[in-house]
């Protein structure tokens, strides 16, 4: 069967995407994309080209469909399918999520003061799903009275949700809808005032905040906020003290806050501090006063300061906790006696606990070399507990319940790891430095079983995000397992654009320095050759969106190092979509990447814009994915993409594509649905790992 199988391969080749030149021209400079008449959503011809490649695809990697299966099984059984957060109190209810065996979206429920009162069943994703071959709610926000949830859907995966509004006593949904949203909305303190965020339809950008009354057609909502600048967003929420309703404009840069009274009755929102560009901050309240997280005064890892709730502007910020070179102060929680910081020092999650009337102030300790950590859902103000959760490449996630008078504290639960097998003793985890071409130190965390060998023959998989900010700590997988367990080493390059080394490693991979992304990531493959963790014929890239741009990126530079990567909804094709502001996302995104309308930053996009450099070279073998309704990354830019790689490729390796059909950026909606593409992924991997040897 498996001769079988090798010669049916042979026989199959890949689609031959047909080259139509479209001549790109800007800054005088003349881009010939061949592939250009892709973007034409829903063209009959587009769509039988991603379902060719599906076709292909599928066919080439018939023979690792056992192999699927059985990963499938094993990261299934380690589920515990009838599952339950740990509840959290909040106005008289106890809320808490669960699933049923078998089934694959989550019910979302309450009881009434105490746990042992009977369950009140919110909504039932499964039921709702019905029909659907994509679903999403997006939360749910209850009125004061806790009589009424608004809560979006959305059926597509384009992230275009549609509230709706249910009477959780007698179970009716109202009629009035109101269409593309964010899916979240807030409720004024009247118990009939809701303030939701509209989408503008065409780039999907978050550009206005409208009131709507409840009982009311949805046409007769007032915009309440409009946001003009193209590279803003909006959005809103109540404080935890539920005394104020905040509208919150913000771009990578720059952010700006209004605030209303929640109970009204006018709801009229007064400006907190009126944006400069350069100036971030983020708004809690408490007492009297506001307190900003704010990177004012060139505070770079920023800095806490309080402001009176009557005369909020700039002149009035008092600092309460000073900014500090070493340490970013990334979130706070504030209770009644005690205010909780979430910070990061040295890439490691910290959270510090002090008293209001400074009699106390303590880190919590933890002694890992590699972890992750961060409050959880801490609704009270007049509560001397603190809930956080706890977890580590090599530990399951634990929900802990910390007393910050006393310091005692108690797992409210650990994660399951079903399967019978599982030993977190079993699994080593540590963090490793690589050094990056320009002598910076680029931390590695890295996991794998005990008892490996370190001879430079382990397939290792190295991740990596690296862009917006956004930090990818060290966290468990029960699906990461079945790699580990297949001998695999997993490892996450930290690498410049996330903020794991405060806000300066930020800056240091965006815009201009871009290119440290990509450099660090390979000067981490390359390191990580050097030490014997693995070698170029068993090393495996992984990343998506942005990320997908950074696979994008070292294929072109250095393929030579990877013997498979996988590019998951890869933003690959950025000076044309940076210059095209109907897309969704661009103009907010200028300050990330920079406006190529600037010939300084096309100039630079362009060096590094995976599509604009595919060059005839040997690259590796490349799984591709993306979903058809993506609102982020559109399709075309990876169907393009592939085409052009396979064009230019001129090494005997395998590129494939797929495209979900009926997903979008986040892939495919229920939990054993996910579980399936990540075993496809997977597959991939061990596969290629097994004939590398």
């Amino acid at each position: 069967m498996k001769n079988d199988t090798q010669s049916l391969d042979t026989q199959l080749l890949p689609p031959d995407a047909k080259q139509v030149p479209h001549e790109l021209e800007k800054h005088g400079d003349i881009r010939i994309d061949e592939y250009y008449w892709m973007n034409e959503r829903d063209h009959p011809e587009v769509i039988a080209y991603l379902e060719a490649e599906n076709t292909y695809y599928e066919h080439m990697t018939a023979h690792t469909k056992p192999l699927q299966q059985k990963l499938f099984e094993e990261m299934k059984a380690r589920i515990k399918e009838d599952d339950e957060s740990v509840p959290y109190k909040y106005n008289g209810y106890w809320y808490y999520t669960r699933f049923e065996i078998g089934k694959n979206y989550p019910l979302y429920c309450r009881k009434e003061e105490a746990m042992t009162a009977p369950e009140e069943v919110m909504f039932d994703n499964n039921e709702m799903a019905e029909g659907h071959s994509y679903f999403k709610q997006a939360g749910y926000s209850i009125s004061e009275n806790n009589e009424i949830a608004v809560y979006g859907i959305d059926t597509v995966s384009r992230r275009q949700y549609d509230l709706q509004f249910k009477n959780l006593k007698t179970g009716e949904i109202y009629l009035e809808v109101i269409k593309n949203t964010t899916g979240r909305a807030t409720w004024g303190g009247d118990n009939k005032t809701v303030f939701y965020t509209r989408k503008d339809p065409q780039t999907l950008r978050s550009s206005q905040i409208f009131k709507h009354v409840l009982g009311t057609e949805a046409s007769e909502d007032v915009m309440v906020y409009e946001e003009l600048d193209e590279t803003f967003d909006v959005g809103i929420f109540k404080s935890k003290s539920l005394k104020y309703i905040f509208i919150g404009a913000s771009s990578t840069l720059t952010s700006e806050y209004r605030y209303t009274e929640a109970n009204g009755p006018d709801f009229e929102f007064k400006i907190i501090q009126e944006r400069t560009r350069g100036l971030e901050y983020g708004v809690s309240h408490f007492g009297d006063y506001f307190y900003l997280v704010t990177n004012k005064d060139k505070a770079t890892n920023f800095k806490l300061v309080k402001t009176p709730v009557v005369t909020p502007s700039m002149e009035n910020w008092v600092e309460v906790i000073p900014h500090r070179e070493d340490t970013l102060l990334e979130d706070i929680e504030i209770f009644e006696e005690y205010l909780v910081v979430e910070e990061r020092n040295d890439g490691l999650n910290k959270i510090n606990i002090k008293r209001w009337d400074e009699t106390a102030d303590y880190y919590l300790p933890f002694n890992s070399e590699t972890y992750t950590v961060f409050a959880s859902i801490n609704p009270d103000f007049d509560t001397e507990l603190l809930r956080y959760s706890y977890n580590a490449l090599d530990t399951p996630p634990s929900v802990v319940s910390f007393n910050m008078r006393t310091k005692g504290k108690e797992i409210l639960k650990e994660v399951e790891v079903l399967g019978g097998n599982f030993d977190k003793d079993n699994y080593e985890s540590k963090r490793i430095w690589a050094t990056a071409k320009d002598g910076v130190k680029i931390p590695i965390s890295i996991v794998y079983k005990k008892g490996i060998t370190l001879d430079g023959s382990n397939p290792l998989l190295q991740y990596a995000y690296g862009s917006y900010g956004i930090t990818t700590d060290p966290a468990f997988s029960t699906s990461r397992l079945s790699l580990l367990d297949n001998g695999f080493i997993f490892a996450i390059a930290h690498v410049r654009g996330g903020e794991y080394l405060g806000r300066n490693w930020y800056e240091e991979g965006k815009l201009l320095k871009k290119m440290n992304t990509f450099t660090d990531f390979i000067a981490c493959s390359t390191y990580l050759i050097e030490q014997g963790y693995t070698n170029s014929n068993n090393l495996y890239a992984y990343g998506g969106s942005a990320g997908g741009l950074l696979m994008g990126g070292i294929l072109n530079m250095a393929p030579e190092l990877y013997n498979g990567v996988i590019a998951a909804v890869p933003f690959v094709d950025v000076v044309t979509t940076m210059l095209d502001d109907s897309i969704p996302l661009t103009t907010s995104e200028y300050d990330e990447w920079g406006n190529p309308n600037d010939k300084k930053y096309y100039d630079y996009m362009k060096s590094y814009s995976p599509y604009d450099q595919v060059t005839v070279q040997n690259y590796p073998n490349i799984l591709i994915t993306t979903g058809y309704h993506d609102s982020q990354v559109q399709y075309w830019e990876p169907a393009k993409w592939v085409a052009r790689l396979r064009d230019k490729n001129i090494a005997d390796t395998k590129i494939y594509f797929e495209t979900n059909m009926d997903a979008g950026h986040g892939g495919a909606s229920g939990r054993f649905e996910a579980l399936k593409e990540t075993a496809k992924d997977y597959a991939f991997l061990i596969d290629l790992a097994g004939k590398s040897k």
